[in-house]
């Protein structure tokens, strides 16, 4: 209707501003000149209006003809003869010329539509292809159909747990009267029909891939009544296609990650099987010698016997109460209890708990001067370097030297190393040393104490890596956070704990 009110509008004013032209020149115009000179008006009116726009501007133009170029002038009433045949001529001729043009223009209307639909199918067509995420495809198809067919009501429904639902929509949202007749009760089958129309307009086609069910798309409005439903076929089969690739992929995906998790236990269940192992054997061996009646033992003997059942069970205590800390602080439950401390009484403290486990090394500390307290957990750090000095024991041939270092690393944080002369850590490995399996060659098991340091140092917003030794081996580096500035009090506490 406003198409039509235009072109009438556009029609009759060409056509004054022609007859406000034509009138200066009236006594030198034929009849005939002015017929074909009020052609004009009414090819304007179909262009812009249609065809209704078009008969109402034969109308006018008859009536403009007769009233102003027809003698006798500014009355309907036609004299002569030959003036009634020239105004039957423009009412026949003009009427046919008006259905001409509309068609012709209409169907010019029709291929610039299916052109600019054809090229927005093929870029969206490029945008189906793309590996996108299952969420993002489906916006991209509900929004690229209310676009490009104008459609009041776009919605895309797929399968889940076993009934179709709508999981993404583009326009006005489906009533639900209009789902319930798309979707089956429960207990009626689902059948995927094309095309099933009704008082509505509401139109289903459903979206098969390789002869396979996929979803159910569901448009309304004016492009969803007409005949010409090719374009809108040809994206279907193309979101059919995008959607089961997308499907595909994260079924994969998922099948990939539950393989990961289920190696990832495994690997885990190994790891902490490796590393209670230990522990658990020395005890198990102590315990049976002492119960054993029919070895004669000294007392001396017992009680070195009694003295490592009991190292044991502290270091199994430790390694299980650390194993907790770690999946709490990964979990997002346990936080560092941070307070001041001094490096030196760090570095120091550790090395002298780690007197058995250094006994076969010499063990150099070095440590920079001036250097300014640190904010940290006493015992989650403390357990980080046991696992990096354990770590350099294992790996470091028996009478080597095993060196702790501590400088500032920059304005906030300070760097503490360990570093042994074993085989090294190959560039390759660095990546991975600090996970599951936590190992490098000639190791036994996959131990957990790179694990558990890292999770540590992380929970402090540190970081932690493993370069080469400047003469061979490997020196594991850790970064701790400089405490804030201190008040007096602080500043006394922390000077009397050096």
């Amino acid at each position: 209707m406003r198409r039509s009110l235009i072109g009438t509008g556009a029609a009759l004013v060409s056509m004054a501003l022609l007859t406000l032209a034509m009138l200066p020149l009236r006594p030198h115009l034929s009849i005939a000149t002015t017929a074909l000179i009020l052609i004009v008006p009414v090819v304007i009116g179909v262009v812009y209006g249609g065809l209704t726009a078009g008969v109402f501007s034969v109308i006018a133009g008859f009536l403009v003809y007769d009233f102003f170029f027809i003698p006798p002038y500014l009355t309907l009433w036609v004299g002569r003869a030959q003036n009634w045949v020239a105004l039957g001529v423009y009412a026949v001729v003009m009427l046919p010329v008006a259905s001409v043009v509309a068609t012709m223009n209409a169907s010019r209307a029709k291929e610039h539509r299916q052109s600019l639909e054809i090229r927005r199918l093929f870029q969206l067509s490029d945008l189906l292809v793309e590996d996108q995420p299952l969420d993002v495809l489906l916006r991209v198809i509900v929004t690229a159909l209310a676009d490009v067919f104008d459609f009041t009501q776009v919605a895309l429904l797929l399968p889940r747990s076993g009934e179709l639902q709508v999981v993404a929509s583009a326009g006005v949202p489906i009533t639900e009267a209009q789902q319930r007749r798309i979707v089956p009760g429960p207990g009626e089958p689902t059948n995927l029909e094309s095309f099933r129309g009704g008082s509505d307009d509401l139109v289903t086609l459903a979206l098969t891939a390789a002869g396979r069910p996929v979803g159910l798309l569901v448009v309304s409005g004016e492009g969803a009544a007409t005949d010409d439903r090719e374009p809108l076929l040809l994206f279907a089969n193309h979101a059919a296609l995008a959607l089961e690739r997308a499907q595909l992929r994260e079924a994969a995906l998922q099948a990939s990650l539950t393989e990961a998790v289920a190696r990832l236990s495994k690997t885990l269940v190994a790891a902490v099987s490796h590393d209670l192992r230990s522990p658990l054997a020395s005890i198990k061996a102590a315990s049976s010698t002492l119960t054993d009646s029919e070895v004669d033992l000294t007392p001396e003997t017992s009680h070195r016997l009694a003295g490592l059942i009991d190292l044991q069970a502290d270091r199994l205590a430790e390694l299980v109460q650390n194993l907790l800390d770690m999946s709490r602080i990964q979990s997002g439950v346990l936080t560092p209890r941070c307070t001041i401390t001094s490096v030196s009484d760090l570095i120091h403290d550790a090395a002298d708990s780690l007197a058995t486990t250094l006994r076969n090394h010499e063990v150099v500390i070095d440590l920079a001067d001036n250097l300014p307290p640190v904010d940290i957990d006493m015992v989650l750090i403390a357990r980080v370097l046991a696992n990096l000095v354990e770590n350099a024991v294992r790996y470091a041939p028996p009478g080597t030297v095993i060196s702790i270092r501590a400088e500032r690393a920059n304005d906030d944080a300070i760097e503490v190393s360990v570093t042994d002369h074993g085989p090294g850590v190959s560039p390759e490995q660095r990546g991975e040393v600090f996970g599951l399996p936590a190992r490098r060659d000639g190791d036994a098991g996959a131990g957990l104490g790179l694990t558990i340091a890292r999770t540590f140092v992380e929970a402090h917003g540190q970081q932690i890596w493993v370069e080469d030794a400047p003469d061979g081996g490997a020196r594991f580096c850790f970064t701790l956070p400089i405490a804030n500035a201190l008040d007096e009090e602080s500043k006394v506490v922390a000077d009397s704990r050096r």
